[in-house]
């Protein structure tokens, strides 16, 4: 069972390849709390995934709040994680490490893939240049049979790239991300062509359409999949996003 979480595609990717190559099941975190869902059975032998984008250094907030209430029911025979993230994770893993421990989860695995960069909403932030793109796509789609076979063998494994100041990234950094960041700077241009796709793409169905026009409703992760898939560019993030390009995993 792979449990996963993903806004603008790169840790979907990651996710439906593995899940593919090892013929498990996907569950899409957001779906299942919207349906109150946090208790699984494992049959015997099965392995647990986690898979999901790193957002300021650490873990989405949504991934936290989920392993917080999850009951597994069965002894996983291997548990692992695979991330995504734009250059480094800071201390994910330790933290990671804690939440499942803390739920009676030891992690076996963590697995790191430098995606394409998805976070536009502060300045010096952008998406990266299209060969830059290309090149961690490539490299991504290259390490994973590797990844899917070590899985397979249930090697005890870590190749998670902590960067710079981890601690103070992931705890000070990392910490205070949700405390400040907010959807109320998110709103659409006249090139809004109402087509709705901010709102269908959206992992948390935070957005309505509303007189034409797309509706934020206080619920947002940042995960800015509205502000990528937009087909004309009409979403913006206050003036931290203008003349910034978009993204998402196709």
């Amino acid at each position: 069972m792979i449990f996963y979480y993903s806004g603008c595609g790169n840790s979907k990717f990651i996710a439906t390849s593995i899940a593919d190559a090892l013929n498990e099941k996907l569950v899409f975190i957001p779906e299942a709390q919207r349906n109150n869902q946090y208790e699984y059975e494992l049959s015997e032998g099965e392995m647990l995934g986690f898979v999901y984008p790193i957002y300021s250094w650490r873990p989405p907030h949504l991934v936290e709040e989920f392993v917080e209430k999850l009951k597994i029911n069965g002894a996983p025979s291997y548990v692992w994680t695979a991330v995504t993230c734009g250059d480094n994770v800071g201390e994910t893993e330790k933290i990671f490490r804690k939440e499942l421990s803390d739920r009676g989860l030891d992690l076996n695995a963590a697995f790191c893939f430098k995606m394409p960069n998805t976070y536009v909403n502060m300045v010096g932030m952008s998406v990266d240049r299209e060969e830059v793109a290309s090149e961690k796509i490539a490299k991504a789609k290259e390490k994973l049979p590797k990844v899917i076979e070590m899985i397979k063998s249930k090697t005890a494994f870590s190749d998670m790239i902590k960067g710079g100041l981890p601690r103070f990234k992931s705890n000070v950094i990392g910490s205070g991300f949700y405390k400040w960041a907010s959807d109320e700077p998110f709103f659409s241009t006249d090139a809004c062509i109402s087509c709705g796709m901010c709102a269908k793409v959206c992992p948390l169905q935070n957005i309505t359409i509303e007189n034409g026009r797309p509706h934020w409703n206080g619920h947002c992760n940042t995960c800015d999949a509205c502000y990528h898939y937009c087909p004309k560019n009409a979403i913006q993030y206050g003036k931290k996003t203008k003349g910034k390009g978009q993204y998402h995993f196709v």
